[in-house]
């Protein structure tokens, strides 16, 4: 059992990760010492700095300071990382960021929100209801609120609200009492192996939802419902809610059911219909999900999206056909993982249909080394499938193009779940904030 209140002086290691990152705001809330590593500094290292955390960039064994007693790592920092071996080998206690959200679940009402797309935004929908609704509630969501700017919420009430997710079985940590599935989908492959491995792990998810709490999600989704098998908790259907009243600001036929699956919350803890009606009209979304970053200097608009897998990348580009019926898309996508890349190419293939130019930027390794597979061989796909794909070697050519070959009449999309997005912020010219379009 890991005791959260006798952490005095804590070290993360990969710090500036979105969900790391959370834990790290939170234990500055609580008065902690906060010290921390990552690669590079990004906004979220900055802004931890700005809040007091020590960060290094770089990983090396003396950047844990003198005294430290708890080491937190993000998942994705490989067992060899010199902080850790440190770490290890001066008995400090050392735990991974989903030990740590079990930790802080065991001791609150538990609402997770687990799903292959749409959690994200999911959770912060569920945020923004409770927290209109005067729950107060703690939450850790995988971006940043556009209301607030953060990933993490102190709550005072005893409402947890946390994204969940799947990648190495990682939400098994946590102990819910309301667990949402938004749907089920073939990623993460590199670790599952294939969409019965990922169905495994939900209904080990499933599994934990003791009786008498519940579970929300799309009951005739036939990779759902296997994983229901076993469940000792009250199932809702989110597709059976009447939407007919929801006003979205975000897009997307993918948002409304996002937006339903929050009001089955919303049903669950007695949130008057109302008020959760109004919370989701206001939604404004968050980092990375369907995101005005501005206009260019040719007078095309710029929005980036967090979506890396075939799914979402249909969703997004079929809303913003829907919202831009006069506009052309051209769309900048960094595939991301040469694993997923790989298991995925044909899928990817077909999943920019209707898009003017795709542009395909070199593949964002992350966690993985090289391998057989690479943009220009997805470009090569993509052209198959009669759609007009190019591949690019950098982000300095990609604007370059993207300056020549734009005007007013088109709607750029950066997309991936690397750093892609700092493309369209070097392109924009404008303030988005001032400038958003009515959505």
């Amino acid at each position: 059992m890991i005791n959260l209140k006798s952490i005095k002086k804590v070290h993360f290691v990969g710090i500036g990760g979105i969900g790391v990152s959370a834990v790290a705001r939170m234990m500055l809330g609580e008065g902690k010492e906060v010290s921390g590593s990552d690669r590079e500094e990004t906004r979220i290292v900055k802004e931890l700095k700005e809040k007091g955390a020590r960060i290094s960039i770089g990983h090396n064994e003396a950047n844990i300071p003198f005294g430290t007693d708890t080491v937190v790592y993000s998942i994705a920092v490989k067992d060899e990382n010199p902080e850790l071996r440190r770490a290890r080998a001066f008995g400090l206690s050392v735990f991974s960021y989903p030990e740590i959200l079990g930790a802080i679940s065991v001791s609150k009402f538990t609402i997770a929100v687990s799903g292959t797309h749409g959690k994200t935004t999911t959770t912060a929908m569920i945020a923004k209801i409770l927290i209109d609704a005067g729950h107060s509630p703690t939450v850790i969501v995988g971006s940043l609120l556009k209301d607030g700017g953060s990933n993490f919420i102190a709550g005072e009430g005893n409402v947890f609200v946390v994204e969940a997710c799947e990648y190495r079985r990682s939400f098994l940590h946590l102990e819910p009492n309301v667990l949402v599935i938004t749907n089920i989908d073939d990623d993460h492959l590199d670790y599952y192996g294939d969409v019965a491995g990922v169905q495994k792990a939900f209904g080990e998810f499933v599994a934990k939802v003791g009786k008498g709490n519940h579970i929300i999600t799309d009951t005739s989704n036939p990779l759902v419902v296997p994983v229901l098998q076993n469940s000792k908790a009250q199932v809702i259907d989110y597709t059976a809610i009447n939407g007919d009243l929801l006003k979205l600001r975000v897009p997307g036929k993918h948002n409304l059911a996002n937006a339903k699956a929050a009001l089955g919350v919303a049903e669950v803890l007695n949130v008057r219909l109302g008020t959760a009606l109004n919370a989701l009209s206001n939604f404004k979304g968050t980092w990375r999900r369907f995101e005005y970053k501005g206009k260019m200097e040719t007078g095309a608009l710029l929005y980036d999206d967090y979506a890396h897998h075939p799914t979402e990348i249909r969703a997004t580009l079929q809303a913003a056909k829907d919202f831009f019926k006069n506009k052309k898309l051209v769309v900048v996508f960094q595939p991301h993982l040469y694993s997923r890349t790989k298991l995925l190419l044909e899928e990817f293939s077909k999943s920019f249909g209707g898009v003017e130019k795709i542009i395909i930027a070199p593949i964002y390794a992350a966690r993985e080394d090289e391998s057989d597979v690479n943009s220009w061989l997805l470009a090569e796909k993509i052209k198959a499938n009669n759609e007009d794909a190019i591949p690019m070697y950098t982000f300095n050519e990609i604007k370059e193009y993207l300056i020549a070959h734009t005007d007013e009449n088109n709607v750029v999309f950066t997309m991936g779940a690397g750093d892609i997005y700092k493309v369209a912020e070097q392109l924009s010219m404008t303030n988005p904030s001032v400038n958003e379009p009515n959505i």
